[in-house]
C-alpha cells in the first residue's frame, strides 16, 4: 500500500480542543454497555480515526457527536459550549457539522447535479452562490461526465465522491465519515484517501473517520483510537498504535503490518 499521507500534524495550536467528550457512557439495554466513561479531546484540523471490533461503539460515538443519539451520562462540548442536549439540526447549523453515512446519503433517483442542488437550496440562500458552489464541487470531485446521471447508476466510488461533495456544500468545519472506504476496490480507496487528506489541508476540516480497513484508515489519520469492551484501550499516532500492546491485544493481533 502506498503511503498516502506525506505528513502528520505533530502539534496543534494552543488552546481549547474543538471537540471534547467528557465521561461519555451509553447503554442500550441493562446488560449492553456500548460506551463506558469515554473522555477524548479533538483539536481543530485533526483527522482522527476510530478503530475497533464490531460492536465496540465506533458508530455510537459518531452518532453522539452528530446528535443522532444522546448519551446516558456525560457531556459533549464543541468550541467550549456544552451541546449535549442540543438537537441534531441546531448543532449541525451552529457548529457546521456534516455527516457522511456508511450507506445512502443521496437521492438515488436524482442526478449528481440535482443531488447537489437539493442540498444547496437548503443551506445556501443566494442562487448565484449555489450555482458557483455546485460547479466548483462537480469540478473538484471530477463528476462533470456524470452530472446528468441518476445516482443509482453510479459506481460505488462515484457515489462516495458525490456524498462527500454534498456534505461540503454548506462549508462544514467538522466532518464525520462512517466507513467511507468499505467495499471499494484498491484504486478507488486510494482516490478517496487522497480526497480526505485534501479536505484537511485545503479546507482545514476536523475529520472523524471510522472504518474496518485499518491500514487504509491509518494512512490518512494524524491520530487514532481503538475502542474495545466499551473503553478506549489505545490512543496515538499510527506508528504509536502499532507498537502498543493493548492495540495488538484487542484489535490488530500479532500479525498486523501497517505498511
Amino acid at each position: 500500500m502506498a503511503v498516502v499521507k506525506k505528513f502528520r500534524i505533530k502539534k496543534f495550536k494552543e488552546g481549547k480542543s474543538l471537540i471534547s467528550l467528557k465521561k461519555i457512557s451509553m447503554r442500550f439495554t441493562k446488560n449492553h454497555q456500548i460506551l463506558d466513561n469515554i473522555s477524548l479531546d479533538i483539536p481543530k484540523g485533526q483527522v482522527l480515526g476510530l478503530l475497533g471490533p464490531n460492536g465496540a461503539g465506533k458508530s455510537t460515538l459518531m452518532n453522539i457527536i452528530s446528535g443522532l443519539i444522546k448519551p446516558n451520562y456525560g457531556s459533549l462540548f464543541i468550541k467550549g459550549d456544552n451541546i449535549t442536549d442540543l438537537p441534531i439540526h441546531e448543532r449541525a447549523k451552529k457548529y457546521k457539522i456534516s455527516v457522511i453515512p456508511q450507506y445512502g446519503g443521496l437521492f438515488s433517483s436524482l442526478t449528481c447535479e440535482e443531488n447537489l442542488r437539493a442540498v444547496s437550496e437548503i443551506v445556501i440562500k443566494n442562487k448565484q452562490l449555489r450555482d458557483f458552489k455546485i460547479e466548483k464541487l462537480i469540478s473538484k470531485f471530477e463528476l462533470d461526465a456524470n452530472r446528468k446521471i441518476e445516482a443509482k447508476y453510479l459506481s460505488g466510488g462515484l457515489k462516495r465522491r458525490l456524498v462527500i461533495a454534498m456534505a461540503l456544500i454548506g462549508d462544514p468545519e467538522i466532518l464525520l465519515m462512517d466507513e467511507p472506504l468499505a467495499a471499494l476496490d484498491p484504486q478507488t480507496i486510494e482516490i478517496l484517501q487522497n480526497i480526505i487528506v485534501t479536505l484537511q489541508s485545503e479546507f482545514n476540516l476536523t475529520i472523524i473517520i471510522t472504518d474496518h480497513q485499518a491500514r487504509d484508515l491509518l494512512a490518512v489519520c494524524d491520530k487514532a483510537i481503538i475502542l474495545s469492551n466499551a473503553k478506549i484501550v489505545a490512543h496515538g499516532t499510527p506508528n504509536e498504535l502499532i507498537q502498543n500492546e493493548n492495540a495488538n491485544k484487542y484489535y490488530f493481533g500479532n500479525k498486523f503490518r501497517y505498511r
